[in-house]
């Protein structure tokens, strides 16, 4: 059995304000409130609140300046390159993908999956599942899980690609919006279906990327698991030492 852990209070203080930057409360050039307005408005401990700063500060987020005081920077180039698999994997438009939809039905909810749509095990998720080829040869297995009820009033449960990506699709149908996204990546070896899409040997391993698309309160709307052949990847990382 799996658990989460909560993050520690000055990383979610972290994640609350770089939402701030990102929205726009917090514009690019402009101070972030002092530690003691941080203090009294999320009622956190002054350290809690310096751990949080120097978190956004060694990322890139916040800037020092002597005498004026800490401003926002905006969004670093670096986290812009670290996102980039999740955000394609919700953006990507179907009907223009260089591949082609593989299946679209109802399918008992993946272990790993469920915990994240918070649905029971055994119950029976819509999955649709694109293929991603280059010069014919299959490079990417996209599984995109939604629970059932998300479905209704859309046309994700359709055969055909649909015109825009899933993102689009599923905030203009069902009047919600995705506000941020929880990557996970592990290697693990394919069940037989997907090694067979991905043009794999037996026991030749996967990349999978676990993209946990999620709305303001949290809640998991979309989990999409995309495959990568092992052997043709190559992560890379770049992060300054404090």
């Amino acid at each position: 059995m799996a658990y989460e852990v909560a993050a520690p209070k000055y990383v979610r203080l972290a994640q609350t304000l770089q939402g701030r930057i990102e929205d726009g409360t917090y514009p690019p050039g402009t101070l972030v409130p002092s530690e003691n307005q941080l203090v009294q408005a999320f009622g956190m401990s002054r350290p809690t609140v310096v751990r949080a700063l120097d978190l956004l500060k060694r990322d890139g987020w916040l800037e020092s300046r002597q005498g004026y005081g800490t401003i926002v920077r905006g969004r670093p180039e670096v986290v812009e390159q670290k996102d980039q698999r999740g955000r394609e994997a919700l953006e990507r438009d179907e009907s223009a993908s260089p591949g082609r939809l593989v299946q679209v039905d109802r399918v008992p909810v993946p272990r790993r999956v469920a915990s994240f749509l918070g649905v029971p095990k055994r119950t029976k998720v819509l999955v649709r599942r694109l293929l991603i080829e280059e010069d014919g040869e299959p490079v990417e297995l996209a599984s995109s899980y939604f629970p059932v009820g998300m479905a209704d009033g859309t046309d994700l449960a359709e055969s055909t690609p649909l015109h825009g990506s899933l993102r689009e699709h599923l905030e203009s149908r069902k009047k919600v919006r995705l506000d941020h996204v929880t990557e996970r990546v592990s290697a693990r070896l394919p069940s037989k279906e997907e090694a067979g899409l991905l043009a794999l040997g037996t026991g030749e391993p996967v990349l999978s990327v676990l993209v946990v698309a999620c709305d303001v309160s949290g809640q998991a709307l979309q989990v999409t698991d995309v495959l990568l052949p092992a052997d043709r990847q190559e992560l890379e990382d770049t992060y300054r030492l404090g």
